[in-house]
């Protein structure tokens, strides 16, 4: 529901948020794998309305490079102990975020060697850690993109990158019960999202969104440190 409400208030965010508690949830390998089937789910329902705004020129190499990457992904995600999963994913969480925090960016993103870029590290990190979203999101602040280009391009990619890394990695082997709660939560989270997003100014949004992320990542970094 966190993730869905978040992912309507700024376009992005769903996977930062959603990831880290699920990995701590349902287990590091399940965890991402639900996260891959919500995140292409909510993405889908928020692009049917904005399709038009997709640049097609901009989103094939990025996802030619993500599609290349994401077995790659799902080969390291299963040889990886339960641990050291968890501690890649919550590490490389909390250190993303830190650095959208900070202002970050990186010059290596830009035209079409940036978008190759990109595109292959977000295919490899949103199979294997169920987070690809921060390299196409850097990638969007070095290219100049406004917040009304950047969303309907994002949820196109979500959409594609994630079909892809669960045809990868399969989906998750939970109960039936687990399926009925994560479609509620998004349904919710949906709702909530869609009558904030008039009413939350979108910096405080993309504040609560990173301050989230954040906890999730630390959080799931300890549990992992904890089980070695």
């Amino acid at each position: 529901m966190a993730g869905a409400s978040v992912q309507w208030l700024t376009g992005m965010g769903f996977a930062l948020v959603a990831a880290p508690a699920l990995v701590l949830v349902v287990g590091p390998a399940d965890g991402v794998r639900l996260v891959n089937c919500a995140a292409g789910v909510i993405s889908l329902i928020g692009f049917t309305g904005d399709w038009r705004r997709v640049r097609p020129g901009a989103m094939v190499p990025l996802i030619l490079a993500s599609v290349c990457t994401v077995p790659a992904g799902s080969w390291v995600a299963s040889r990886l102990p339960a641990s050291a999963l968890l501690i890649c994913m919550g590490g490389l969480v909390t250190v993303l975020v830190l650095f959208v925090m900070r202002g970050g960016r990186m010059t290596a993103l830009r035209g079409v060697r940036g978008a190759l870029t990109a595109g292959a590290a977000g295919g490899f990190m949103n199979s294997s850690a169920g987070v690809g979203g921060p390299p196409i999101s850097m990638y969007a602040v070095n290219a100049g993109w406004t917040v009304r280009e950047f969303v309907p391009n994002a949820q196109f990619y979500s959409i594609i990158v994630n079909a892809v890394s669960v045809a990868s990695n399969g989906v998750p082997r939970v109960g039936g019960t687990v399926w009925e709660l994560a479609a509620a939560g998004l349904a919710l989270g949906a709702v909530l999202g869609k009558f904030l997003a008039d009413r939350v100014p979108e910096d405080g949004a993309r504040r609560l969104v990173l301050l989230l992320a954040l906890t999730g990542g630390i959080t799931t970094l300890a549990k992992g440190v904890w089980g070695l």
